[in-house]
């Protein structure tokens, strides 16, 4: 049987509080949110109660999800991208007064499935805390900050610049 001290800390309805709120910042957050376009919030919101749940001790509950890796695959995430959700998650736990044992648990088992998810390993930060004041203000994408810098010809490639160099794009 598992240790439920964890879900003990939370509860059923916190959790699902923090992660109904957590899943409204990720689908309006202007760095990663277009990454949920189209997808279906609530199942979201249900598969992440399981999961989470799940992990820390929640009585009765089974994660009915797909596996991790066969979850994301079909998506191009990197690292800016996992960074990102992670200090989103930092911050609703923090914003919902989360037991400090309760972020930790989360925190340390939403790092351990990196591997599983980004695409670009190595291109982690190191402490995501020390950049916490700067993660936390939206910054508009590049391409519209050179149109607005009086830039004619620039292009907005979803993949991001270092994909563009890698794919023999020009840069001039």
């Amino acid at each position: 049987m598992k240790d439920s001290s964890l879900y003990d800390q939370i509860g059923g309805d916190a959790l699902r509080a923090v992660i109904t709120d957590f899943y409204r910042r990720l689908f309006d957050d202007v760095m990663i949110g277009f990454m949920f376009q189209g997808k279906d919030k609530q199942q979201l919101i249900q598969r992440e109660w399981e999961f989470t749940g799940n992990f820390l001790g929640a009585p009765g509950v089974t994660y009915t999800g797909r596996p991790m890796r066969t979850a994301h695959a079909q998506h191009t995430i990197f690292g800016g991208h996992f960074e990102r959700r992670l200090q989103i998650l930092r911050e609703t736990l923090a914003d919902h007064h989360v037991a400090p044992a309760v972020q930790q648990a989360w925190i340390d088992h939403t790092l351990a499935l990196r591997p599983q998810i980004t695409r670009d390993q190595g291109s982690e930060c190191k402490d995501t805390k020390e950049l916490a004041p700067k993660l936390a203000i939206a910054q508009p994408p590049p391409a519209d900050t050179l149109i607005k810098l009086g830039y004619t010809n620039v292009k907005n490639y979803r993949d991001g610049f270092v994909n563009w160099r890698r794919a023999g794009l020009p840069i001039e």
